[in-house]
């Protein structure tokens, strides 16, 4: 483990989207930073789990704040929820800092707005790290908007911004590392690559558990946050063709819980699922593996859209984790990420992804070959303890004072 020189570092992070630890990338980060020497507090909304204003946990100082609003769609709704998260972050941010001044505030997106703290902070001799984790302008256009307007050039202007004031980026993948430095102007020099995968331990002890399949012959495993963009909807059409031409021994778990989960489950009656489709919404890590290590096959729905061909989805990893073979749409970061370990199915082709579903639980051998790829790919390339060797080369550099944090990932580039 790589440590900083200077133990009395201290950096403040911030996400909007996920309590910590639930949010495992940014609690692997912080726990990751914390080993290596720096004083870390992250500061996060509360969740029905993680009620607490404020607790310490692992020596890491956990500032939540209520969580009023989680808008999906409407704009006002959004508009709303990030100013309110916004200035109640600034406000735990002077509480953080009083407690414990920091050196260097990590912020993750979405939203793009941090950078405003940054600022306000900069004059105290505070670096600015922003940990680039969507493409806010693409997810607005997945979600149903069109790439123009008040709003989507406000999203662009935003983006470029912020990553233009920081001093070093990271980004999940080479896509967004791209998009970067092409559409915003992002220095080369100050980005680096820190992938998502969970630790190669996450899920070692894991065992299938038969009762999941409640009798059925195969379990189908799609994991993920339920937003209009994630593609529940493409699976459950598929399910019910998949039922429609196929023996009924298939069981499909939908893991995960989002602002469209309720209507993915009337899509799912509606459309008479119930017997072939459970949501099990958001469940334990340790039921989540045991769903996993139990699956025939792991499957992600994400439809081709601007923002989803880019993306590294963290499901693709985790299943990757357990060396599941995986079913997907041909989208450039599923290929980037998976290779081997996934069958590809033309972007956005329902009838096509079911077929191949069942090719696919049917070719046992197959499966085999897959499953034995993924584990080998996760554990050489993808698993959390390489990208934590990035991460902390890049604040190693950015604490010495350096303004050169790029980071060339070889291994990565010869797989493509």
């Amino acid at each position: 483990m790589l440590r900083v020189d200077d133990s009395t570092r201290s950096v403040l992070i911030i996400v909007q989207n996920l309590p910590v630890p639930l949010d495992r990338r940014v609690w692997q980060e912080a726990t990751s930073l914390r080993t290596a020497g720096f004083r870390v507090a992250v500061i996060c909304p509360k969740s029905k789990t993680y009620w607490k204003g404020y607790e310490k946990i692992e020596g890491i100082d956990i500032y939540r704040y209520p969580l009023l609003l989680e808008a999906d769609e409407s704009f006002l709704g959004y508009f709303v929820e990030f100013v309110y998260c916004w200035f109640a972050t600034l406000f735990l941010s002077w509480k953080a800092y009083i407690h414990c001044p920091f050196s260097l505030i990590h912020a993750c997106n979405p939203p793009d707005t941090y950078f405003a703290i940054g600022l306000l902070y900069r004059p105290l001799g505070v670096k600015f790290v922003f940990d680039h984790h969507d493409l806010c302008p693409d997810l607005y256009v997945a979600k149903g908007h069109q790439a123009k307007g008040m709003v989507y050039r406000l999203l662009l202007f935003l983006e470029r911004i912020t990553l233009r004031t920081a001093d070093l980026v990271i980004t999940t993948n080479e896509s967004y590392r791209e998009i970067a430095i092409r559409r915003a102007g992002a220095s080369e020099r100050n980005i680096v690559i820190v992938r998502s995968g969970p630790r190669r331990d996450w899920a070692r002890s894991s065992r299938p558990d038969a009762a999941l399949k409640q009798g059925r012959k195969y379990l189908v495993v799609s994991l993920g946050t339920i937003g209009k963009q994630d593609g529940i909807d493409y699976l459950l059409r598929a399910v019910h063709l998949y039922c429609s031409d196929y023996a009924h021994d298939t069981l499909f778990a939908v893991i995960g819980d989002g602002p469209r989960q309720m209507a993915m489950r009337r899509m799912a009656r509606e459309m008479n699922l119930e017997s072939a489709v459970v949501f099990t919404g958001r469940i334990s890590d340790q039921q989540l593996c045991a769903y996993l290590a139990t699956a025939d096959l792991c499957v992600d729905p994400d439809p081709w859209t601007e923002f989803t061909n880019v993306s590294t989805m963290n499901k693709i990893i985790e299943y990757m984790s357990l060396g599941k073979a995986i079913v997907a749409f041909d989208l450039k970061e599923h290929r980037r990420s998976a290779l081997e370990a996934a069958c590809y199915v033309k972007p956005n082709d329902i009838p096509q992804y079911a077929r191949a579903v069942r090719e696919l639980l049917e070719d046992q051998e197959r499966r085999e070959q897959m499953s034995r790829f993924a584990r080998a790919r996760f554990e050489g390339e993808l698993a959390w303890e390489v990208s934590e060797a990035h991460l902390l080369c890049a604040y190693q550099r950015l604490s010495n004072g350096s303004t050169s944090a790029i980071y060339k990932d070889k291994a990565w580039q010869a797989s493509e």
